[in-house]
């Protein structure tokens, strides 16, 4: 497969696994992101959403580029 093809498959699916993460995260902790208004408990889960997207994006790209150091 095209080695910028594989990238972005792994990003996307590292950025929506980790976002995912940090919303079952944030409904664990009563956070939640669909709640009425802009709340501080629907912020809150807003913002582990992305930390969670963004924390999930790095760890696979750490793990992309170790499964393939040796590949180069």
């Amino acid at each position: 497969m095209n080695n910028n093809l594989m990238s972005g498959v792994v990003d996307a699916c590292g950025f929506i696994g980790g976002a995912l993460g940090g919303f079952y995260l944030g409904k664990a902790f009563g956070f939640d992101v669909f709640a009425q208004g802009y709340g501080s408990a629907s912020m809150l889960g807003i913002a582990l959403c992305g930390l969670g997207g963004g924390l999930g994006l790095q760890l696979t790209r750490w793990a992309y580029a170790q499964a393939t150091k040796d590949k180069r």
